[in-house]
């Protein structure tokens, strides 16, 4: 395979199937530390070489008969790379080469609205974009990528996670819609932020669904974020230091059990939803997004025809 690096570190296990699966279970905050055999067998392993530098290592899952790509946002040892340092371009970019038309990507934000509190899940439906140093296109210099962003996710995707969560809940709360507000890190958001995010009508707060759900767009694939929420905000609740914790005491430690348990509950919910879409053509605006370049001959069948290149396989 062309865009299969081996490496000391990242060896394939084994020959990838000639079908491979076309999701891609994007894990966030904790996909480090999931319990064994959360997401079954692993078949094989790779980073992709792609114009933007090295993916991250993407594997190859096979669970319940779904076979899946994975992909840890931030690490495969621990908490290895914060948000800002992601390189989600070559992340995304992986993706499509690998053939992958559905992501579902979790993220581990704070709670903004006072109705929401840790170990919530919810599945957000509209973002509020404050980074300010990432790469967010594939464009750069080119004249194409002036497409909507609305619905910003899969309606599609959305529809199926709340569909799996119904008998995978396991009482856990769920919350259907809300704006998220990526914000550039690491560090965490001051209170004025905060109350100025709210009066924007943000929901959640957290880091790293910008770019890479309009990176999504961009590449036509459907995107469907899960979060699950980890803290409050800052100036949310009353809560005091807490000197050498996560978070630093925004977690109330009588909820960190349930923060745990929610993280851990996304992949089933996920491949539930994934399970369920498998096999449908797709028909959403995510699929034909760039569709009027199409039609004017500015882009052809080829996606890596349509980004631009700066650095070649760069490392």
């Amino acid at each position: 395979m062309g865009d299969q690096l081996r490496s000391p570190d990242q060896l394939l296990i084994k020959r990838a199937p000639a079908n491979p699966s076309r999701v891609l279970l994007l894990g966030g905050s904790g996909a480090y530390a999931l319990p064994a055999g959360t997401l079954g067998e692993r078949l094989s392993s790779r980073r992709v070489r792609t114009p933007y530098g090295l993916s991250s290592p993407v594997h190859l899952y096979e669970r319940d008969g779904l076979r899946f790509f994975f992909l840890s946002r931030h690490g495969e040892r621990g908490y290895e790379k914060t948000a800002p340092y992601v390189n989600y371009r070559a992340n995304v970019y992986a993706a499509k080469r690998l053939g992958v038309e559905r992501i579902f990507a979790w993220t581990g934000p704070g709670a903004i609205f006072p109705r929401y509190r840790p170990g919530d899940l919810v599945l957000p439906d509209d973002l509020l974009d404050f980074t300010r140093n990432r790469p967010s296109t594939f464009y750069e210099g080119k004249g194409i990528g002036f497409i909507r962003q609305s619905p910003v996710f899969c309606e599609t995707a959305r529809k199926a996670l709340r569909s799996a969560w119904g008998p995978l809940g396991g009482g856990k709360r769920l919350h259907v819609g809300g704006t998220y507000a990526c914000t550039e890190g690491p560090r965490l958001e001051t209170p004025a932020e905060i109350r100025f995010l709210a009066s924007a009508g943000a929901h959640l707060v957290g880091m790293t669904l910008c770019p890479e759900a309009f990176l999504a767009r961009e590449l036509e694939i459907c995107y469907a974020p899960v979060a699950y929420v980890t803290n409050y905000a800052e100036g949310v609740k009353r809560l005091p230091y807490r000197r050498g914790t996560l978070f630093e005491g925004m977690l109330p430690p009588s909820l960190a059990s349930a923060v745990e348990a929610a993280k851990n509950a996304i992949p089933a919910v996920a491949l539930a939803a994934a399970g369920a879409l498998a096999g449908e053509e797709r028909d959403c605006p995510c699929a034909v997004s760039m569709e009027r370049y199409r039609k004017r001959g500015v882009i052809g069948p080829d996606f890596r025809d349509w980004v631009a290149q700066p650095g070649r396989g760069k490392r």
